[in-house]
C-alpha cells in the first residue's frame, strides 16, 4: 500500500486543545504527529465546541462545530468538500457530539465526499437502540475503522458484523520518553524520599478513586512513606451538574481514614509538559476504573509507555495492555486487592523494575511517530477503498461516466404556453394558466432561447412575439421595464423589480450580440441602451450580474461601445466590493446568504473578468463557482441545489428543498463558460452533473423533464415533484439543453487570455 500517494490534505474532527477533555488531547496529538510524519500533507482540524463561546484554538483549527447545533455539522461538511480534503479522520465518542447518542455527527458524514477514517474511542458490546443506530450508520459511512485494542475489533466483528478488511488496530499514541528512575523527578514536587502512587485524569465517579483511598491504610501501615497523588481537575460537565461534590467526598474520605498527609489532590488541568514530569516522579500508577467496557485509556497508555508499573481494574484496555507481566490487574471495587498488589511491588524492588522494563519496551510501538505512520497507512487504504465503492445509479438518461445522447429537442410545450402576446407564466400540470398572465422575466428567457436556437427557422415568429413583449414592457418615461401583465394585456405595476429589469437587459444583450434577424438585432440594441443607465442605481447583486451577462453578449458585436464598457466596470466594482465585505475562507460568497440564481453571480464575474482582462474579477468568479459546485454536490455525487424554502444563511441552516430548475440551469451555464475560458475538464463534469438533475439524478431519483411534452416540472419537494410545467422551469430545461448541445463541440479558449 506504500505505493499509494499520501493524501495532500488531511482533516481531523473531534475536540481540540485547549478544550479540557481526553478526545481533545488525543485529536491534537494525532494531528500534530501526522503533520510531522507527512510534512508534504496539509493537516487541519475541525473542533467540536461544548460551549457557545468556543475556545481560543491554534491556527491548525480551521472550522468549528457547536455540539448541539445540527446545522454547524452541515457547514463543516461544506467546508471540507469545498477545500478538497483528501481524507477525513473522525474521533468518535458518543458524548462529544450532539443529538441522541451523538447522532449529529452523521449529518456531517452524510455530506462529505472524501474517504473517512473513524477512530472509535468507545465500542459498546450492549448498546441501547439509539447507540446501535448511530454506530451502524457510522460504520456504513466510514471507509475504515480504527480501534486501539483487539477487544474493540472483536466486538465490531461479533456485534456489528464488521469485516476484518475494514479494521485497523492502532494503539493509543504516547510521547517518547526515556526510561528513568522516579526518584530523579520527585524533588520538584517536594516528594523526596516518598513512594509515589498516582492517578491522573478528569475526575468523576467512574474513576473509582475512593477504592484506592480505602486501600491506603493497609499500604501505609507497611510503607509509611507512601503518598497518593490524585492529579487532575474535575470534569467540566460534572462541575456543571454537581459542582465539586465528588472531589469533596474523596477529601472527606481521606480525612476520615487518617490519610490527610498521604493523599495529595492537584485540582487543575495539567499540560502535556507538566504531565510528563508528574509521570516521571511516579513509582506505581493506579487506574481503579469501574467500567469494564472502557476500550481505551489515554492516561494508561502514557504511563505504561513511560515505563511505570500499573495496578488496574480489568477494563478491556488494561486487560490487554498489562498482560504477560507488564502490570497487575485487580477486581473491580476491591480495596484489599489493590493494597496487596501495590505492596507486592513496593516489597519487591526487582519485580517492580522488571515490570517497568517490560512496559517500557512494549511502549516503543505506541510512540506518536509509530502511531502516525500506522494512521497514514490506514489513510492510504481508505483512499483505495473509497474509489472502489460501487456508485449509486439513477434514472433518466444518466449513464455514470459513459457518453450518452442528450434528449432530442422538443418545443411543443413552449409553443403551447405562448400566444400572440407572449409566454404565459404558469401552468396547471401541462395546461397554460391564463389567470396568472405574463411576465417580463419569462419572455426574456424565451427570447434568449430563441436566439440560442436561431438556426431553427420556425422559431422566428415566437422570437418576434417575445421581443414585442419586451418592447411593450419598457416605460420610456422612466426607462424601467414593467414585469407583470394580466391576461387582458393590462400592466399590473408601474415598475418591475430590479431583477426583472436586468433580466430583460440580459435578453436584449443576447439579441444585440446574436440575433440574425436585422430588425430584431437593431431593436434589441435600441432597447438595451435605453434600459442600461438605471442599473447604475440598483442595489440587487443579481440585477448587476444579469446586466453584466447582457453586457457581455452586447460587446460580442459592439466591443468598442464606451458607455457599455464603463457600465461593466462600475457593476464589476460593485460585485467585488460585495465580495470583499462578505467573503471569508469558509464562506467565499458575495452576500451573507446564498439564495436564488446563485451561479449567475459567478458567471458574470468570470465573463467580465475575461472581457476586462482583470484577473481579480475572474478569480473571484472561479472561486465562488467552485464553492457552489462543492456545496451543491451530494455524497452520492449528484447535484442538490440550494432550496428556496429558506435558502442558505451564513452560519445558519442550508435548505435542501424546494429545489428549482433555474438553479440547475445557472450551474450549467456558468460551468460551461468556465470551461470555455479555462479548458479545465472539471467544469464540463460539473455542468453535466447539474444538467442530469433534470433527468433524474437528484435526491428523489425523479425525472423533471417531460419527454412527451418538452416541458419541465416546476421543482423538487422533499417527497414529491411539483407536477406543474410553468414557463420558468420549462425554459430553464430548454436553455440548459441548448447550451449542452452547443458544448458538444466546444471551442476551448487559451488559458492565457490575460496576455
Amino acid at each position: 500500500m506504500s505505493a499509494v500517494a499520501l493524501p495532500g490534505r488531511i482533516a481531523f474532527v473531534g475536540g481540540y486543545d485547549p478544550r479540557q477533555c481526553g478526545i481533545a488531547t488525543f485529536t491534537t496529538a494525532l494531528c500534530e504527529a501526522v503533520a510531522v510524519a507527512s510534512p508534504d500533507s496539509e493537516c487541519l482540524a475541525g473542533a467540536v465546541n461544548d460551549r457557545e463561546k468556543g475556545y481560543k484554538y491554534p491556527p491548525r483549527v480551521r472550522f468549528e462545530m457547536l455540539q448541539e447545533d445540527l446545522d454547524s455539522y452541515r457547514r463543516a461538511a461544506d467546508f471540507l468538500n469545498f477545500n478538497n480534503t483528501d481524507v477525513l479522520c473522525v474521533q468518535h465518542e458518543f458524548g462529544i457530539y450532539g443529538g441522541p447518542a451523538g447522532s449529529h455527527l452523521l449529518a456531517l458524514l452524510k455530506e462529505v465526499r472524501m474517504p473517512v477514517v473513524t477512530t472509535l474511542h468507545t465500542v459498546l458490546q450492549a448498546p441501547n437502540a439509539a447507540q446501535r443506530k448511530v454506530m451502524e450508520e457510522l460504520i456504513l459511512r466510514s471507509d475504515r475503522l480504527v480501534v486501539m485494542a483487539r477487544k474493540g475489533a472483536e466486538i465490531l466483528r461479533e456485534v456489528y458484523g464488521v469485516s476484518d478488511a475494514k479494521l485497523d488496530v492502532i494503539p493509543h499514541g504516547i510521547p517518547d520518553v526515556s526510561f528513568s528512575d522516579a526518584d530523579l523527578s520527585k524533588a520538584q514536587f517536594g516528594l523526596e524520599g516518598k513512594r509515589v502512587l498516582m492517578t491522573f485524569g478528569l475526575l468523576g465517579p467512574g474513576k473509582g478513586i475512593e477504592h484506592v483511598i480505602k486501600a491506603l491504610p493497609e499500604i501505609v501501615k507497611r510503607h509509611p512513606n507512601v503518598v497518593y497523588v490524585v492529579l487532575g481537575a474535575t470534569h467540566p460537565h460534572l462541575i456543571e451538574r454537581e459542582g465539586e461534590s465528588y472531589r469533596l467526598s474523596l477529601e472527606r474520605l481521606a480525612e476520615e481514614r487518617g490519610l490527610k498527609d498521604h493523599v495529595i489532590f492537584y485540582n487543575r488541568f495539567v499540560s502535556n509538559e507538566d504531565l510528563v514530569e508528574f509521570i516521571g516522579a511516579t513509582d506505581i500508577y493506579l487506574t481503579p476504573y469501574l467500567n469494564e467496557e472502557q476500550i481505551t485509556s489515554g492516561t494508561l497508555a502514557q504511563v505504561f509507555g513511560a515505563g511505570k508499573a500499573v495496578v488496574s481494574t480489568p477494563y478491556w484496555h488494561a486487560s490487554e495492555l498489562l498482560a504477560e507481566g507488564r502490570g497487575a490487574l485487580v477486581p473491580f471495587r476491591d480495596p484489599r486487592a489493590i493494597s496487596e498488589r501495590v505492596c507486592a511491588y513496593l516489597d519487591d524492588p526487582k519485580l517492580l523494575k522488571m515490570t517497568r522494563e517490560n512496559a517500557w519496551k512494549a511502549g516503543r510501538e505506541m510512540i506518536w511517530p509509530a502511531v502516525a505512520d500506522s494512521y497514514l497507512e490506514s489513510f492510504r487504504h481508505a483512499q483505495v477503498d473509497h474509489k472502489s465503492l460501487p456508485r449509486e445509479s439513477f434514472g433518466g438518461w444518466t449513464l455514470g461516466k459513459r457518453a450518452y445522447n442528450l434528449p432530442p429537442l422538443r418545443l411543443d410545450h413552449i409553443v403551447r404556453m405562448s400566444d400572440g402576446t407572449g409566454i404565459f407564466q404558469h401552468a396547471t400540470f401541462n395546461v397554460p394558466n391564463f389567470h396568472e398572465g405574463y411576465c417580463t422575466d419569462d419572455n426574456a428567457r424565451a427570447f434568449i432561447l430563441c436566439n440560442l436556437l436561431q438556426k431553427l427557422g420556425p422559431l422566428d415568429e415566437l422570437e418576434t412575439t417575445y421581443l414585442a413583449f419586451l418592447t411593450a414592457a419598457l416605460d420610456h418615461k422612466t426607462a424601467r421595464f414593467r414585469n407583470f401583465m394580466g391576461h387582458g394585456r393590462e400592466w399590473l405595476e408601474k415598475m418591475g423589480s430590479e431583477d426583472s429589469h436586468a433580466r430583460a437587459l440580459w435578453a436584449l444583450g443576447v439579441g444585440s450580440g446574436r440575433a440574425t434577424n436585422e430588425g430584431h438585432q437593431s431593436l434589441s440594441v435600441y432597447l438595451f441602451e435605453l434600459g442600461l443607465p438605471p442599473v447604475n442605481n440598483f442595489i440587487s447583486p443579481r440585477a448587476w450580474a444579469f446586466t453584466l451577462l447582457g453586457i457581455h453578449e452586447y460587446l460580442l458585436r459592439y466591443p468598442e461601445k464606451e458607455k457599455v464598457i464603463a457600465a461593466r466596470a462600475v457593476l464589476t466594482r460593485k460585485l467585488v466590493q460585495r465580495w470583499n465585505d462578505s467573503a471569508s475562507e469558509d464562506w467565499p460568497w458575495f452576500e451573507h446568504e446564498a439564495t436564488y440564481d446563485n451561479a449567475r453571480l459567478s458567471q458574470a464575474m468570470i465573463l467580465s473578468g475575461k472581457g476586462m482582462a482583470n484577473e481579480e474579477v475572474f478569480e473571484i468568479g472561479i472561486k465562488s463557482l467552485r464553492w457552489l459546485a462543492s456545496i451543491q454536490t451530494t455524497q452520492a455525487g449528484h447535484f442538490r441545489p440550494i432550496g428556496s424554502n429558506g435558502f442558505y444563511q451564513k452560519n445558519g441552516a442550508r435548505a435542501d428543498f424546494d429545489q428549482q430548475p433555474v438553479e440547475a440551469l445557472a450551474m450549467v451555464s456558468a460551468c460551461l463558460d468556465a470551461f470555455r475560458i479555462t479548458g479545465d475538464d472539471f467544469w464540463t463534469g460539473e455542468a453535466k452533473r447539474a444538467f442530469e438533475w433534470f433527468l433524474g439524478r437528484n435526491d428523489l431519483g425523479e425525472t423533471l423533464y417531460d419527454p412527451t411534452t418538452g416541458g419541465c416540472r416546476d421543482g423538487l419537494h422533499e417527497t414529491r415533484l411539483n407536477a406543474n410545467q410553468g414557463a420558468e422551469s420549462s425554459l430553464a430545461f430548454q436553455i440548459a439543453l441548448a447550451e449542452m448541445n452547443h458544448a458538444a463541440h466546444p471551442v476551448v479558449l487559451s488559458p492565457d487570455f490575460y496576455q
